[in-house]
């Protein structure tokens, strides 16, 4: 057996960055973008103060989670321990970036698919070594085979201290440090400055959320690194807020059945085009748009996008189904068909957290709760549109089932931005959820639909517009609250 991997001395490492220059030379990476480079990490001030030097790259992981969530198998482990990437295969969904605890992947702006370091795999298929450590002038990175207990990595894995990043992930990283600054090796540990010592930053440092303690002088503070801007924007945050209300359409439509409450074919043609538009989100925030049909025809059944691409799928007919029914006038099979919809649009509001599950690098992403506030919330969404499209002659209990919802949501909202936290990344990432506007618009926004809820169940008579304008009042304030979840969760830095 063969199980490639790296040892980084950086007890040897001038910082140089000729292993940057190499690898980006042969492997063409675009500018901007980096399959290793060299963390500088300050301690001390001034004149007594001293700079440590960090390699960083991909980890060629035993348990790799790019590999799980990558929808197409596009990366995938050789039997010598690499972890290579076809670009070929590749459609671009930034998943892998995500998932990655270490900032190892990226996309290329050029053509739009991921990429990363792939041990230049090229280079060692014919006997050859990594270019980086060939180019190395201190010989500082070691790359061989960790199996073979004679090569110089294995004796030195062995023989040495040694430190892994992020060990606490679980991922087996096959990049081993020797004396390398804790700090460095910690993306939470340092403060991170408004520029680089040579440049500007891409992107605005992270700032520190209220209530942790500041950096003081001389402590760590990173210098020089690749800063990333977020891999997932408005489409997905988009798509989070499109899918409730197709899940949420189809979710209350049976039960609202029962108290003779309903908008009639409304919910299959809103849940369709909300489907339709969550659809159309997906696949445009594809760098390979062409490629999406490859997630239901060669998919990596491992992987939630592909999961919820079937679930979502199914959805889809379930509500076609429903909607020709509804033009045939078989009112029965319109009953049958809603009732079998329910717990798929379940599914399809919920399997997102299973998602976000298996990006393991966005630690507030990882918090537990999540499958029940996101389908409560398209129940929430569902009921609104009731109150929509039927107006003032909601009923009773449908008015106690809006506000018992909205309270629900309230606590489920609580839990994600004030539940407790495992790591330390989460805790910062939940502060900075907390310190944005979205939260706060979401309360708002729940508190006027529990309000609503209470005034029907008590049968305050209310004008015929009120009930439409606070109905979509209080569902549009889950954008923002989706926005800056999204958003909160790729602001801390994996490297």
């Amino acid at each position: 057996m063969t199980a490639y991997g790296f040892v980084i001395d950086q007890r040897k490492c001038i910082g140089c960055h000729a292993c940057t220059v190499v690898c980006k030379s042969e492997n063409d990476v675009p500018v901007g973008s980096f399959r290793t480079w060299v963390k500088y990490v300050e301690v001390g001030e001034f004149p007594d103060s001293r700079r440590h030097f960090s390699v960083m790259r991909c980890n060629h992981c035993d348990d790799a989670p790019c590999m799980k969530i990558c929808p197409v198998h596009a990366l995938s482990k050789r039997e010598d321990g690499i972890v290579d990437l076809d670009r070929e295969a590749c459609i671009g969904c930034a998943s892998c970036l995500q998932a990655c605890p270490y900032d190892a992947l990226y996309l290329n702006p050029d053509s739009g698919v991921a990429e990363k370091c792939h041990f230049c795999a090229h280079r060692v298929e014919v006997g050859l070594q990594p270019a980086c450590a060939v180019i190395c002038p201190e010989q500082a990175i070691l790359a061989g085979d960790l199996d073979d207990p004679h090569s110089a990595i294995s004796k030195t894995v062995l023989d040495l201290p040694v430190q892994r990043r992020r060990e606490e992930k679980g991922t087996g990283p096959r990049v081993w440090y020797v004396d390398a600054l804790e700090a460095s090796l910690d993306p939470g540990a340092t403060s991170q400055p408004d520029s680089w010592i040579w440049s500007d930053r891409r992107f605005p440092a992270p700032e520190i959320p209220d209530g942790l303690p500041q950096f003081e002088p001389g402590e760590p503070k990173t210098v020089l690194d690749t800063d990333r801007g977020p891999a997932w924007g408005w489409h997905v945050w988009g798509y989070l807020f499109t899918k409730n209300l197709a899940a949420g359409a189809m979710m209350v439509a049976p039960l609202l059945g029962l108290i003779g409450l309903s908008a009639g074919v409304w919910h299959e043609w809103i849940a369709l085009l909300a489907l339709a538009l969550t659809g159309a989100l997906l696949v445009a925030d594809l760098g390979k748009p062409e490629r999406a049909l490859s997630l239901l025809t060669r998919g990596n059944l491992e992987s939630w996008l592909v999961r919820g691409a079937w679930i979502l799928t199914a959805f889809g007919v379930l509500i076609s189904a429903s909607l020709a029914s509804h033009c045939l006038g078989e009112m029965g099979w319109v009953s049958i068909l809603r009732w079998a919809s329910l717990p798929v649009a379940v599914l399809a509001s919920g399997y997102s957290a299973f998602l976000f599950g298996q990006c393991r690098g966005r630690d507030l992403w990882l918090e537990k709760g999540l499958f029940p506030a996101l389908v409560a919330r398209a129940a929430l969404l569902g009921l609104l549109l009731a109150f929509v499209l039927v107006g003032p002659n909601s009923s009773v209990l449908a008015g106690q089932s809006l506000a018992l919802l909205g309270i629900l949501n309230l606590v489920l909202l609580n839990h994600e931005v004030r539940g407790k936290t495992k790591t330390a990344a989460a805790d910062r990432a939940r502060r900075r959820l907390v310190s944005r506007q979205g939260p706060l618009v979401f309360v708002i926004g729940l508190i006027l639909a529990t309000g609503l809820g209470c005034l029907v169940a008590m049968g305050s008579e209310l004008e015929a517009h009120v009930f439409p304008v606070i109905a979509v009042v209080a569902a549009l304030s889950m954008l923002p609250f989706e926005k800056s979840w999204v958003f909160a969760g790729q602001e801390e830095p994996n490297s």
